[in-house]
């Protein structure tokens, strides 16, 4: 019999106070099929996936509220039957992850340069910090939302700040009509394509190059998707074809992401193909540039700030390699004092977000 979810709650928050006592790390966990994202996996592992369930949905007005632990096909098959979904492509690498997990990650699909990315969704959440206190930001719709926003400022915490138990996420309606359509290109010219129909009213939902291949997606009403595929050009794929490309993208699964190493940049879209060897595969309108097999010492990280961006190393077998980029001065310390808030005795998943935190 599974246990109500008030008894899980204070479950959890039984074990932060003994962990808080004892100064003993926890390692957050929903379904682990983030665990190969971030700086370190330390601690206890402490299991998140029983505190589920959708605790508010109202189709009318757009919004979804969960627990922490629900997986996102719950979420997805409850919005889909209302013609609804997570606009912003909650991605699935391996595994069915929980929404916890979906929002302290932080990542998102092939819609975020046009739809918005995770952070934009969320409305609302309830985090269980490192007293054992459960706090409350935000609500369920935009207008809730006032001063700091906190709520916001968990997506992509990696869990460092505390438990998410619950988020309310804003949700959209599905397009009533979809095609990709595929143009032979360069990759220059790819960029190029992709910023100038961006700055058009096109119903424009993702954009990416690889292998000589520009794929675009549009969606949105019938007559307005014809039209723009009648004014991109190209070959319109299979719908078949086009779903398990993007979500191949979406979830990490294309060949390209299975290298040893792997580098996700992020730059300006209209950035020109960068100066390092090797063809990317280009996501996010060309924001996002997916380097694998770099030479060992190639300088990525000071071509993306060079280009404005950064660079995250998303996988590699040498040891010492960083994933994510060093903070400055400032960001540092804006993260140590949100730390100290929030987590004072340091036992959530110390150092996956940022080292020594």
């Amino acid at each position: 019999m599974t246990d109500a979810p008030e008894a899980v709650l204070e479950g959890l928050r039984e074990r932060v106070r003994a962990a808080a006592r004892d100064r003993e790390p926890l390692r957050l966990r929903g379904h682990g099929s983030k665990d190969f994202y971030g700086e370190a996996l330390e601690g206890e592992v402490l299991e998140l996936g029983a505190y589920a369930g959708i605790i508010d949905y109202e189709p009318s007005e757009l919004f979804i509220r969960a627990r922490c632990g629900t997986p996102l096909s719950v979420i997805e098959a409850t919005l889909a039957a209302q013609g609804q979904h997570l606009a912003f492509e909650p991605p699935r690498p391996g595994a069915d992850p929980t929404l916890g997990g979906a929002v302290a990650s932080g990542l998102s699909g092939p819609a975020r340069l046009y739809l918005g990315a995770a952070r934009d969704f969320v409305l609302g959440a309830r985090l269980l910090d490192g007293h054992g206190e459960l706090l409350a930001f935000g609500g369920n719709v935009m207008k809730n939302v006032a001063g700091f926003d906190v709520a916001r400022l968990l997506c992509g915490s990696l869990g460092i700040l505390g438990i998410l138990t619950e988020v309310a996420l804003k949700v959209l309606p599905r397009p009533r009509a979809e095609r990709t359509v595929r143009l032979e290109l360069p990759a220059a010219a790819a960029l190029e394509r992709f910023n100038r129909l961006a700055g058009q009213p096109l119903p424009l939902t993702a954009c990416a190059w690889h292998e000589g291949q520009a794929s675009l997606r549009i969606g949105g009403a019938e007559p307005a998707v014809e039209a723009a595929c009648v004014q991109i050009g190209g070959e319109v794929l299979d719908a078949g074809m086009a779903e398990a490309f993007w979500r191949g993208i979406r979830d990490y699964a294309l060949p390209h992401f299975s290298a040893a190493t792997l580098w996700r940049i992020s730059v300006p879209a209209t950035t020109a193909p960068l100066p390092l060897p090797g063809a990317p595969l280009i996501d996010g309108g060309g924001a996002i540039r997916w380097y694998a097999d770099l030479p060992a010492g190639t300088a990525v990280r000071e071509v993306a700030t060079a280009a404005g961006g950064t660079a995250q190393c998303w996988r590699t077998p040498a040891r010492g390699t960083r994933s994510f980029a060093p903070l400055s001065p400032v960001a540092l310390e804006l993260h140590r004092r949100l730390k100290a808030r929030f987590d004072p005795h340091g036992i959530f998943n110390p150092g996956r977000l940022v080292p020594g935190l």
